[in-house]
This record gives structure tokens, sequence and C-alpha cells, in this order.
């Protein structure tokens, strides 16, 4: 008997088995919404200033679990946002 394949574990893959951003399921005002999601502009910063030091190899143990969480959270939202892409073009409408 052989045993059933284990699926992906991962944050990441957990979350995109529940968002499901292959399903346009959103409504226009939902995906809109979803769309307007993004990092504040001290947090786009932030992300730069760990992104220069992880090139330069200067990053400490801390500020590599700071970026990696992050990219954790960046690509969550990505998921968030294609849904909300797909939704709308569904709907025939613009994502702008």
């Amino acid at each position: 008997m052989s045993a059933l394949p284990t699926p992906n574990t991962s944050a990441a893959s957990i979350w995109g088995r529940i968002v499901a951003p292959e399903r346009g399921s959103l409504s226009p005002d939902a995906a809109r919404a979803l769309l307007q999601l993004d990092f504040r502009p001290e947090d786009r910063q932030r992300v730069d200033q760990l992104s220069a030091r992880a090139a330069d190899g200067t990053l400490t143990e801390a500020e590599r679990t700071e970026l990696e969480e992050y990219l954790r959270v960046n690509e969550q939202l990505m998921v968030l946002h294609s849904k909300a892409r797909l939704s709308l073009k569904l709907a025939g409408l613009s994502p702008r």
C-alpha cells in the first residue's frame, strides 16, 4: 500500500490554496480594494536597505530573517493581486 503524497505545507502554499488565485471570483469592488494593498514607503526603503546589505554580503542573521519576512509577505500579496487582476479581467474591467 503506497502512502498518499503530502501536499506542500509552507505558509505560501497553504495561503495559495486558500486564496486560489487561479479563480477570479472576487467582486470588482473587492478586487480593486485588494489591488490598493501595498507596502508603505518606509517598508520599501527598509527592503532596499536590506537588499543592498545582502548584495554586499554584510547582512546580519537578524536582518536576513527580517528580509525573508518582507519577501514572504510580498509573495502572499502577489497572490492576492493575481486573483484580483484575474477577477477584473474576467469581469471585462481594467485593474486601473
